[in-house]
C-alpha cells in the first residue's frame, strides 16, 4: 500500500489542494484531471497508487476544483495553463513528466508549448485543445451559453448515486464495467460547494460558435517534448481523430487507440494506463 498525502500550494495568490505519493527522490509525475465535475482523486483515483510504486506522483485540484480554492474568475484554458506553470514551479520540480486527461491534457499540452524546459515527458489523454469541432456541434455551443441544464444534472447528482452512474454513460463505454470507487468518487465530488461553476467558466470562455476557441494543432510540429498520446476508441466528447492527426504532427509521438473505451481511460481502462506510462516515463 502506498500512503497518499493531502498538501497545498500557494499559487499565483490561490490555495491549491494535491495529493501526493510515492518516494520524494523517485522520478516526478505530475496528473492533471478534466473538468466538469473532476478533481485529482476522481479521475486518477485508480492509477495514483500503482504509478507510486517507482513514480513521485503529484495530482493537483485544479484552480476551482476539489479542495482548491474557487476565485471568481475567467477558467478560460490559459488560466489552467499558467496555474499549472506556476504550480509545478511552487512545488519544486524543474522538469516532470506530466500526465493530462481531457481539459487537464489542453493545460499540460500549453505548459509543454509555453515552458518545454518544465514537462520532460507529456501524456495527453483524450485531450483536449488538439482540434476545433464541437462534439455536438450547434447543440454544443448553445449548452455553453445556457448555464440551466448543467446546474440541474448537478442538483441531480447530488440526490442520487443511480443518477450519477448513469450520468458517466456519457464519457464511458461500458458504466457496467466501473467501479464503485469512481462512481463513489464523482457522486461525492458532486456534493461539494461550488462544484460546476470553473467547468461552466471553462465551457463559456472556450466555446464558440464557430468551434472550440483553443486549438494547439498549428503549433505542434514545434513541440521539443516526446509525447504519447491515448484515446478511447468510442470517445464522443474528442474524436479519436485529434489523437491521431496531433501523432502526425508531433515530431518525437506515439499514439495508442484504446478498445472498449470512451472519455475516461484512467478509471476506464486503469491498468492499460499505468502500463503505457511506466512503458513511456523513464523510471
Amino acid at each position: 500500500m502506498v500512503d497518499r498525502t493531502h498538501r497545498t500550494a500557494a499559487v499565483e495568490g490561490h490555495r491549491l489542494h494535491y495529493l501526493q505519493a510515492g518516494d520524494p527522490d523517485a522520478p516526478p509525475l505530475v496528473l492533471v484531471h478534466g473538468g466538469i465535475i473532476d478533481a485529482a482523486h476522481v479521475s486518477w483515483g485508480a492509477v495514483i497508487e500503482p504509478l507510486a510504486r517507482e513514480y513521485r506522483v503529484v495530482a493537483p485540484d485544479l484552480l476551482g476544483y476539489g479542495r482548491s480554492a474557487k476565485p471568481d474568475v475567467t477558467y478560460s484554458l490559459s488560466l489552467h495553463v499558467g496555474v499549472l506553470d506556476s504550480f509545478v514551479e511552487a512545488v519544486g520540480l524543474e522538469s516532470a513528466a506530466i500526465a493530462g486527461i481531457s481539459m487537464g491534457g489542453g493545460a499540460a499540452l500549453g505548459l509543454a508549448l509555453r515552458s518545454p524546459s518544465a514537462v520532460d515527458r507529456l501524456v495527453l489523454i483524450d485531450s483536449y485543445g488538439l482540434g476545433r469541432e464541437l462534439a455536438n456541434g450547434r447543440l454544443t455551443a448553445l449548452l455553453a451559453k445556457t448555464e440551466v441544464f448543467n446546474k440541474a444534472a448537478i442538483a441531480l447528482m447530488r440526490r442520487s448515486r443511480g443518477f450519477t452512474a448513469a450520468s458517466l454513460g456519457n464519457i464511458v463505454y461500458d458504466t457496467d464495467a466501473l467501479s464503485e470507487d469512481a462512481i463513489d468518487a464523482v457522486w461525492e465530488e458532486a456534493k461539494r460547494p461550488g462544484v460546476g461553476e470553473a467547468f461552466r467558466s471553462f465551457r463559456a470562455a472556450e466555446v464558440t460558435n464557430d468551434g472550440y476557441r483553443t486549438d494547439f494543432s498549428e503549433r505542434l510540429d514545434r513541440m521539443e517534448v516526446p509525447t504519447l498520446l491515448l484515446h478511447g476508441e468510442h470517445d464522443e466528447v474528442f474524436p479519436h481523430r485529434w489523437s491521431e492527426r496531433a501523432t502526425a504532427r508531433i515530431p518525437d509521438s506515439e499514439y495508442h487507440l484504446l478498445a472498449e473505451c470512451a472519455h475516461w481511460a484512467p478509471r476506464e481502462r486503469p491498468g492499460t494506463v499505468v502500463d503505457l506510462i511506466r512503458e513511456f516515463v523513464p523510471r
